[in-house]
């Protein structure tokens, strides 16, 4: 949202000066609140490592202890707790009947006033117009959406009014090596199955 408003206001032809007093939310040493901690919410918490973030996750199941050593992360079996801790809350879980907004008016409510919402799974996971309403009153600080349903939003939806929130296209993969790589990945599962074998990257394990 930052560097969103700022970029607007770098090359807004009304700009004369910048203001000193225009200031954004440190990333070092806050606390990331991961919900989903899978495969891509572990590579999350690999990075934020980097910025000396205070790592909290919430899972279906608790990772191994090295696991979360190695990345300095801590679970909360609650994702209340989670919500009320975090300085950044990222979604990232698949969508299921279980997680279909998941985050709505009572969770962004635990939230802090100063927390910023992120989700880069899938835009169900969140209750739009509950986050409409809190981003509106100030119940959190900010949003950062890569998803959101329906995808593009229609053009007069509330939140495109909103100037506490940043929205992408669906860009969380759209790098010619990601496309490459996701294209290689689904045809070894294809051949998988076709040869009677283990589905290498089966979403739902049984």
């Amino acid at each position: 949202v930052f560097l969103h408003s700022g970029s607007q206001i770098a090359i807004s032809p009304h700009t004369k000066y910048f203001a000193v007093d225009w200031l954004g939310v440190e990333v070092s040493r806050a606390t990331l609140g991961i919900i989903g901690m899978g495969r891509i919410g572990y590579k999350v918490a690999q990075r934020a490592r980097a910025f000396d973030m205070k790592i909290l996750y919430h899972n279906r199941k608790q990772r191994r202890k090295e696991e979360e050593q190695a990345v300095g992360a801590h679970y909360c079996e609650k994702m209340e707790d989670l919500l009320q801790q975090s300085d950044f809350v990222m979604l990232v879980v698949n969508l299921t009947p279980e997680t279909h907004k998941m985050i709505g008016k009572k969770e962004l409510g635990l939230m802090k006033p100063t927390a910023t919402l992120i989700n880069i799974g899938r835009g169900a996971l969140i209750d739009q117009d509950a986050l409409v309403e809190a981003l509106q009153n100030n119940v959190i600080r900010a949003a950062a959406l890569d998803v959101t349903y329906p995808e593009p939003l229609p053009r007069d939806h509330p939140l495109l009014k909103l100037n506490n929130i940043i929205i992408t296209p669906h860009i969380g993969t759209a790098t010619v090596q990601a496309v490459q790589m996701m294209a290689e990945e689904a045809i070894a599962n294809m051949l998988a199955v076709l040869n009677g074998q283990p589905i290498p990257s089966e979403v739902f394990p049984k």
